[in-house]
């Protein structure tokens, strides 16, 4: 019997195509009937095994279970059979189109742990586009692109090579390219717009990316109008639904699907590949090969494999103890209101968790969420939708600022999606004010970047009244209450106040009978030199019109006090001049100086 199947074997796996269909069992039988694991004919009949197993998996992946079609994909050698994954799931897409955007989920999963399975395929891509668009090949070339397409949302393909397919389609237009560069951006133009309004958003853009991005605006600006046929122009009218129905990818063309989004941003590997270079496909992958090394290079997977999937023992012990947890949480639960058991299983079942993994997401999921917002409307839009605890909302507030400080210069995007919360909810306004009273406390760890940009966005929060000028109390402007960062915080706060108020209605502000506990400090009456500090203050930062009152008021004071000198306040009438004191003289300097 173990003869014949030798035979059998021998015959079967030596044919062009490997033979014909050879069950699963009778494909077990005939590799263990092998006693040489090292021979070619073993690893004929493991190569066949691979093959079939690869091809099954891919033809039965769905958003329901790709879970579980991952998990088996790295049971087996993935190293070894990259090739067949390729070309198997390249086959897959082109048969069935509609699935493109699971198949890159595989892929996506898949590159995480071996990347040099995705480079392979994105090559075999690229080589394949080329000869399907050479070849004038409209309907495999837009499947090629599609597939692409989701490869770049995935972020496994970086954007340029996107932007270089839309300009080769473009460059010499007609009905059928522009057809495919319409499928082409239907599927990745949501990414490409977030990367683009991001690159714009930091303004940092390389000198690659800005000469394929001219480019391709240029091209779409003089070669779209060359091509006027009717068929060209129903291409044209279907986009432009799609543009004004809502932002491309938010309805109908989403970028990932929520189901598909298996891969955090940081592990995912993104391969820059460029469309001009010639890629070596590596076809002889695709074919069996002799491993004079097969038992050595299988162990070595083998360990690759544990590493990824871990132990299946202690996945099997794991879970039995999370279901016996759960259970106690049931039985904890059912016994809510009751004594508790003398094992003390109550007190047990409590996890405290230390390391504030919560709050790190939170913030991870407050800083995207602004990051790729166009407006502050927009912004404050997602960021309701995230349904965040009161708990939560200093945290939040407290993101805000941090963006807005980490900018190269103050952007008003966040003023006013500061002022839109408070307005929204009162309940904004309390982690605002106790975030300006930890500012001016610390102001001095700042850098002069952050400090103007701190003091711009409450400037902009003050003169909308977004929150209330009672806070302005925090501030004691003397010459041992402040320090040379808080005084130029101060500076940068009424300078850009008086900006957007004018000076006339800062000054009535500030005059108003109702703050004038709020002005208390920033305007002292209560000593001679502390008032004589903040008119020398605001004078030399040209802001001497809001000391007229306090002027009159030293003046009231010298009189009263006659052992100051009428002598040292004749050459301050003028208001234009500060009263130079040779104790403030360093102070006044500094803040004469631009931060």
């Amino acid at each position: 019997m173990a003869a014949n199947l030798k035979m059998d074997a021998s015959q079967d796996i030596r044919t062009k195509t490997g033979g014909a269909y050879i069950p699963p069992a009778k494909l077990r039988m005939m590799q263990q009937s092998i006693t040489d694991k090292n021979g070619e004919a073993y690893q004929r009949l493991a190569w066949e095994a691979l093959k079939k197993s690869i091809n099954g998996l891919i033809n039965k992946v769905n958003i329901s279970n790709i879970a579980i079609m991952v998990k088996e994909l790295f049971e087996i050698n993935m190293i070894r059979g990259r090739g067949l994954f390729c070309r198997a799931i390249m086959r897959a897409q082109m048969s069935s189109p509609t699935f493109t955007h699971v198949y890159a989920a595989l892929v996506a999963v898949c590159n995480t742990k071996f990347p040099k399975v995705g480079e392979l395929l994105i090559k075999r891509l690229i080589i394949q586009f080329r000869r399907t668009f050479q070849r004038n090949d409209k309907n495999n070339c837009i499947n090629t692109v599609r597939f692409i397409a989701h490869l770049v949302n995935q972020s496994i393909v970086h954007e340029l090579l996107a932007l270089e397919i839309l300009i080769l389609l473009l460059d010499n237009a007609t009905d059928d390219s522009v057809e495919v560069a319409i499928a082409f951006v239907k599927e990745c133009g949501s990414k490409l717009t977030e990367t683009l309004r991001n690159i714009l958003h930091d303004a940092v853009l390389g000198k690659r990316m800005t000469e394929v991005a001219i480019a391709f605006v240029k091209e779409c600006g003089s070669k779209l109008t060359d091509v006027a046929s009717k068929a060209t122009a129903a291409i044209f009218e279907t986009l432009r639904n799609i543009l004004h129905d809502a932002v491309l990818g938010k309805r109908d063309h989403p970028s990932i699907l929520p189901e598909l989004d298996l891969v955090e941003e940081a592990d995912q590997t993104t391969h820059m590949l460029e469309l001009s270079e010639d890629y070596e496909t590596e076809d002889r992958l695709n074919v069996f090969k002799f491993d004079p090394d097969f038992q050595d290079n299988e162990a070595k997977y083998d360990s690759i494999k544990k590493e990824i999937l871990g132990d299946g023992d202690s996945d099997e012990s794991s879970d039995s103890s999370g279901g016996s947890d759960s259970d106690d949480e049931d039985s904890n639960d059912d016994s809510d209101g009751g004594d508790p058991g003398p094992t003390g299983t109550t007190d047990s079942s409590v996890i405290i968790d230390n390391t504030e993994t919560n709050l790190i997401t939170l913030r991870k999921t407050i800083y995207l969420t602004i990051q790729s917002s166009l407006d502050f409307e927009e912004c404050a839009h997602k960021l309701l939708k995230l349904e965040i605890n009161e708990s939560q909302y200093e945290e939040m507030c407290n993101m805000i600022v941090d963006c807005c400080a980490q900018q190269r210069t103050y952007i008003k995007f966040f003023g006013l999606l500061a002022q839109r919360f408070c307005q929204l909810n009162p309940k904004f306004c309390v982690p605002f004010t106790e975030i300006f009273k930890n500012c001016y406390d610390t102001i001095h760890r700042f850098e002069t970047c952050k400090l103007r940009n701190v003091a711009k966005l409450f400037a902009h929060l003050f003169h909308t009244d977004a929150i209330p000028w009672t806070i302005l109390s925090h501030i004691k402007l003397n010459e041992f209450d402040t320090t040379s960062s808080s005084r130029v915080f101060i500076k940068i706060l009424f300078q850009q106040l008086a900006e957007s108020l004018g000076l006339v209605r800062l000054n009535a502000r500030i005059k108003d009978v109702t703050l004038q506990e709020a002005f208390d400090g920033l305007f002292p009456r209560n000593e001679p030199q502390n008032t004589r500090f903040a008119i020398n203050f605001f004078t030399s930062i040209g802001l001497g019109g809001l000391t007229d009152d306090l002027r009159e008021h030293l003046k009231t004071m010298v009189v009263k006090q006659p052992n100051i000198g009428l002598e040292s306040l004749a050459a301050n009438i003028n208001r234009t001049q500060p009263i130079v004191s040779i104790d403030y003289s360093e102070a006044i300097t500094f803040l004469l100086q631009e931060p």
